[in-house]
């Protein structure tokens, strides 16, 4: 499991997985239902990004977030 501190972190992850998977931008935004530049901003770490999207793209990804208090 890696943690992830900003949203370009996060979006490097969420790159990084689906180039790993062989997907397109293009494939995975018209799958989850999302446009493409929404994905382009979520990769490039914008802030103001939908939870609800970026929860289906993580699902469809076969990511995880999880959520722990620092020091335990």
């Amino acid at each position: 499991m890696k943690t992830v501190h900003t949203t370009k972190e996060l979006g490097q992850e969420i790159r990084a997985r689906r180039k790993e998977l062989g997907y397109t931008q293009g494939f995975l935004a018209d799958y989850v239902g999302v446009s493409a530049s929404f994905l382009s901003e979520l990769e490039n770490g914008k802030e103001t990004v939908q939870l609800n999207k970026l929860m289906d793209v993580m699902s469809l990804l076969g990511l995880d977030m999880c959520i722990g208090r620092r020091g335990e």
